[in-house]
């Protein structure tokens, strides 16, 4: 894994276990509802926490093929590149 990506997966660790009080692992492997059992309240938890604290936006559209926690580091780390990108571009002249 990258830096971004490293990043992610310690803050969903920390909000997975902190946060909704998971008390085993938190693995890129991991499915998201079938081995941390999240449930729909809990999906949202991470979801809102992530945004903000990564200043990003996710849609019920980015949520489609995000099963893992590996998928989930992708969608937000790509979220990451592509704001950087975007904050970049708007402060250009």
């Amino acid at each position: 894994m990258v830096e971004p990506e490293l990043v992610v997966l310690a803050e969903i660790r920390r909000i997975v276990t902190q946060e909704l009080e998971w008390k085993g692992p938190v693995e890129p492997a991991h499915h998201l509802t079938r081995d941390l059992q999240l449930d729909s309240l809990g999906l949202t938890v991470l979801a809102v926490e992530l945004e903000n604290r990564f200043r990003i936006r996710l849609s019920m559209e980015d949520s489609v093929g995000v099963n893992t926690v590996a998928d989930l580091i992708h969608l937000v780390a790509s979220r990451l590149t592509g704001a950087s990108h975007e904050s970049y571009a708007e402060s250009s002249p």
